[in-house]
């Protein structure tokens, strides 16, 4: 069984994950738009509902999450129960921007589609360093410039294997849980 401890820092992890794609060589490209969105949805209003499956003894295994960002905050709701991080969205952007210069990322306009009747450019992200390999795709509306869905494939070599992340992004009546 997943410990709340652990889902909660995956939780957090997954919704900012691709930040870690954005390496500073590529300022000009596709991995800093993705940056740039992903930068806007941490510190915008927004209620993010995330699906994680992984490998487990008995078949997948799937845990959903729930993550507020709101008033500098960030609430996790996992096992059914809601929690105040010990992190802002600023300290997690800061953490996540120290640790995007372990990866050689790649990231490209895939196409344009709508999510949830919204246009979006959808871009495809590629990152490996020694602990992880990702694979994903997220959906930028292309209105507001903030991420609408993320689907990522993480393969972390353990005994844990791969797993796929779901998230799909809110951002109108955003209230805190609590």
């Amino acid at each position: 069984m997943i410990c709340t401890t652990r889902i909660f820092a995956f939780s957090l992890f997954t919704s900012m994950m691709v930040m870690a794609f954005a390496g500073p060589s590529l300022a000009a490209d596709s991995c800093d738009l993705v940056f740039n969105a992903m930068t806007k949805a941490a510190t915008t209003p927004s209620h993010r509902y995330s699906t994680h499956t992984m490998p487990s003894p008995n078949g997948n295994k799937t845990t959903e999450a729930e993550t507020i960002y709101l008033q500098n905050k960030i609430y996790i709701r996992t096992s059914g129960k809601w929690m105040e991080s010990h992190e802002s969205p600023s300290e997690m952007l800061q953490q996540l921007q120290e640790n995007r210069n372990d990866s050689e990322p790649t990231c490209q306009f895939v196409r344009n589609e709508s999510v949830n009747n919204e246009s979006a450019a959808l871009y495809s992200l590629r990152s490996e360093n020694e602990d992880v390999k990702e694979d994903g795709q997220i959906w930028i509306s292309t209105h507001s410039g903030l991420t609408l869905r993320e689907e990522v494939d993480m393969d972390t070599g353990d005994s844990e294997g791969k797993s796929h992340i779901s998230i799909r992004y809110e951002y109108s009546n955003v209230k805190p849980p609590m």
